[in-house]
């Protein structure tokens, strides 16, 4: 697949990811731990939907430059230990809210740095999340975690395995070690290759790789070289992000020269690149920036339909609540979204009182529903069929979108969008610019999106 990096540019603005309709800018302090109660509780009237959970684990042992996650810095192993003992009191009060038969499809651990945890405490926080929620353990189970290879012990993986892990997240990002230093992730190859070894195998399911174009010292060159080599490993998943500098928002980023950044003709060079290489040697473009080998699960939902977005990306679990467990951590529950205190004092505070440490959140409206699934069917199946979405919401949609669709007009001539039968279809000069044509459909976005949106591209 070749992309016009020329036609692209044009498009690159800032703009949300969609990882949620409404975004989590929309999220407000209103919506607090009652309102999120009475979400879980008449989200049991279905008592056969799946759960899934997200559980953040925030510390990391030394900062990632590029890295704009919620995360604390620290080497004390003490601050684990304090975070475990709340952790474990938010899982019991969120264990109560759900109906016992509601099977956890979908559990993962993200960071920060999970494996900051010893291996004893994370066999203790398993043992709670089973005390809690009925983890489902079938073969139809998805069990991730994101490993660091640089912290990486020889027994971790087979501990992670005996637990239930079967799936891994390696930080790559950039084999350069120029680029390695600019960031402050310096990781070898052999790293990296010795824990996909050891992951094969212990029979872990899927391997899956991060990678940024647009780091600090990044050429055309030196990016192919680490593309080459990831494609020699072959994991079942790539996740090719472009990186967002925002200092003004992400106080590590300040350590990162911009004037060390590509510029904008190299950065869409370099995206151009990856989606030609990685579609090349055998790689399914899902959309955006993630990858898949063909017979990888996430693949096959995108052939059938059942592909979801939600807060880690890309997703094949699109029939379950999700449940956020942890700082700043973030549930779509029924109608509602809910965020957890981003301050580890606001955390800790809520469950010392015994309460939920949700801070902020929104109630979608009857048009968030609307929308949501039009932006959702657009970043996942690529075509949104006007007569399905009049059926399931008793709207006309030329009427109700008329000053979308004549938005439209302008990507449709452009060859973004096909409007053909009644039917919205990404093409493929579109898909890698999703997030662009579900803007239309955002009704919360000004005219030009606010600069705590990333660009585009």
């Amino acid at each position: 697949m070749k992309l016009d990096a020329a036609f692209i540019r044009r498009y690159d603005r800032h703009g949300p990811r969609y990882t949620s309709y409404p975004t989590a800018v929309q999220f407000h302090s209103g919506f607090d731990a009652q309102n999120y109660r009475r979400a879980t509780l008449l989200s049991n009237c279905g008592i056969n939907r799946p759960l899934s959970l997200y559980v953040h684990v925030p510390f990391c042992a030394r900062p990632c430059f590029y890295c704009g996650c919620n995360k604390i810095v620290t080497r004390d192993p003490a601050h684990a230990e304090q975070y475990l003992e709340r952790l474990q009191r938010e899982i019991e009060l969120q264990g109560a809210l759900f109906d016992r038969r509601r099977a956890v499809r979908q559990l993962h651990f993200g960071g920060g740095t999970p494996t900051f945890l010893s291996l004893e405490q994370l066999a203790t926080l398993f043992h709670r999340l089973g005390r809690h929620f009925s983890i489902d353990r079938s073969g139809q189970r998805e069990i991730s975690i994101e490993i660091d290879p640089r912290t990486l012990q020889p027994a971790t993986l087979a501990a992670l395995a005996a637990l239930g892990v079967n799936r891994l997240s390696l930080g790559v990002q950039d084999f350069d070690p120029r680029v390695q230093r600019a960031v402050n992730r310096q990781q070898s190859v052999e790293q990296i290759e010795r824990c996909m070894v050891q992951a094969r195998t212990l029979g872990y399911r899927s391997v899956s790789f991060d990678l940024i174009y647009g780091l600090p010292l990044q050429t055309i060159a030196s990016f192919g070289a680490t593309l080459e080599t990831v494609v020699r490993m072959r994991p079942d998943r790539i996740a090719a992000y472009g990186y967002a500098h925002m200092p003004r928002l992400f106080k590590a980023q300040r350590a990162i020269r911009a004037e060390q950044l590509p510029d904008p003709e190299t950065r869409m060079q370099l995206l151009a690149m990856t989606v030609e290489r990685l579609t090349a040697a055998g790689y399914v473009y899902i959309g955006m920036d993630h990858f898949a080998l063909p017979d990888d699960d996430l693949a096959r939902a995108m052939h059938d339909g059942s592909l979801h977005r939600n807060f880690q990306g890309y997703s094949t679990h699109g029939d379950c609540d999700l449940v956020g467990l942890g700082l700043s951590a973030i549930s779509a529950v029924g109608n509602c979204y809910s965020q957890n205190s981003k301050q580890l004092g606001g955390y800790y505070q809520a469950l010392d009182e015994g309460h939920l440490p949700v801070e902020r959140g929104i109630t979608l409206s009857m048009d968030d529903l609307l929308r949501r699934e039009i932006i959702q069917r657009l970043m996942c199946n690529g075509h949104v069929s006007m007569q399905d979405i009049e059926q399931r919401h008793t709207i006309e949609f030329a009427s109700y979108f008329a000053k979308e669709l004549r938005e439209l007009e302008t990507l449709v001539a452009d060859g973004l969008v096909a409007n053909q039968a009644r039917t919205l279809h990404v093409t493929e000069r579109g898909r890698p610019l999703l997030r662009t044509i579900a803007m239309v459909f955002d009704a919360y976005l000004p005219r030009t999106a606010p600069a705590q949106y990333s660009k585009v591209v």
